[in-house]
């Protein structure tokens, strides 16, 4: 399983513009970064968000990367960090993680203001089937 997700968002461009700042004020990251392209009124935000384990005593980052080009977001979700293979570091499947967090907000989002989510797939994955 791949721990990159990626995301693109279909919509208006005033509603996809505020959805980086919802997100932030929703789900607080320990580390943001913005950049406006003066030239063409792209967007870029990345956002490092941390969640601590106590279960498995170690953390989990997602680095959350939002491109914003006036038609569409692309999300791309990069989950690192945790323990696995260890007899014990398995979390409960009822415990909701960050990335799920994440996700949810992407889809709850977009549900609520009629935008359309694609979800991306590798290329390398589908090359590797074929």
């Amino acid at each position: 399983m791949s721990s990159v997700s990626k995301y693109v968002v279909f919509g208006p461009a005033d509603t996809l513009r505020r959805m980086p700042a919802q997100l932030f004020s929703s789900i607080e990251p320990k580390y943001t970064y913005s950049y406006e392209s003066s030239n063409h009124k792209d967007e870029v935000h990345v956002a490092v968000f941390e969640e601590y384990e106590k279960q498995i005593n170690a953390s989990v980052t997602l680095t959350c990367i939002i491109e914003f080009t006036g038609k569409q977001n692309r999300f791309i979700l990069k989950k690192t960090g945790g323990r696995m293979g260890f007899r014990g570091s398995s979390l409960d499947e009822e415990k909701r993680t960050i990335d799920d967090e994440v996700t949810d907000f992407i889809l709850d989002f977009a549900k609520r203001f009629g935008l359309t989510v694609q979800q991306e797939q590798d290329q390398e994955t589908e090359e590797d089937d074929s």
